[in-house]
């Protein structure tokens, strides 16, 4: 996979698909992942990071998940709201193949998972969580969340998790002042060198 990253639209490598064991909201699942794609071999540690921190999703509405992958994040949102519509996006066409199976195999029959472009322009949503694909450089990531972020319902709140590493705290200025009025930034926990912002609307 040498030259070619998680986040290409279509990766050229061979697939090689795996079965993976994996917990998600406290079920033991056998989930699908292949090569060319983010984290084949299981939950990352900053996933395991979110998920271990942030309060549950909303219960009802639209929820969402950027840059979903094979699906953990979406897929956990799913089972802990099974009366909300859960989207997962994502650019890279392997994991969208890969999530939408994992949704099924996981019974989350709530699960949306598509390219940006096909998530309806006017739907807002009341929890987004994602592990931002950091590594796709700065430009593109700001512009991955100035796209979803102002999407948040009033009330909403939004979790991401960013290694300190990889740029967690610039990334939190970053948003505070990128946001500004409407929106209140802050950093709700830092756990094995990642940090989880809130982004949290508080006016529209």
């Amino acid at each position: 996979m040498a030259n070619e990253h998680y986040f290409s639209s279509s990766p050229s490598s061979e697939t090689r698909e795996r079965q993976i064991h994996v917990t998600l909201a406290g079920r033991p699942l056998t989930l699908t992942t292949a090569a060319g794609v983010f984290s084949p071999d299981g939950l990352d540690r900053g996933t395991r990071v979110l998920l271990g921190s942030v309060p549950p999703p909303a219960p009802d509405g639209a929820l969402l998940d950027i840059g979903c992958g094979w699906g953990p994040i979406a897929i956990t949102m799913a089972l802990h709201s099974p009366g909300a519509q859960v989207w997962g996006v994502d650019v890279n066409e392997r994991v969208l193949g890969l999530a939408r199976v994992n949704a099924a195999t996981a019974g989350t029959e709530n699960v949306t998972v598509a390219l940006p472009d096909e998530v309806p322009g006017d739907l807002r949503f009341r929890t987004i969580w994602s592990n931002p694909p950091i590594r796709v450089g700065k430009d593109e990531l700001h512009q991955i969340l100035r796209t979803w972020l102002p999407r948040l319902e009033v009330g909403g709140d939004a979790w991401l998790v960013v290694s300190k590493d990889l740029g967690g705290d610039s990334l939190q200025r970053w948003l505070r002042d990128e946001l500004a009025d409407g929106f209140h930034v802050s950093r709700a926990t830092t756990d094995k060198g990642f940090r989880v912002l809130r982004v949290h609307r508080v006016a529209a």
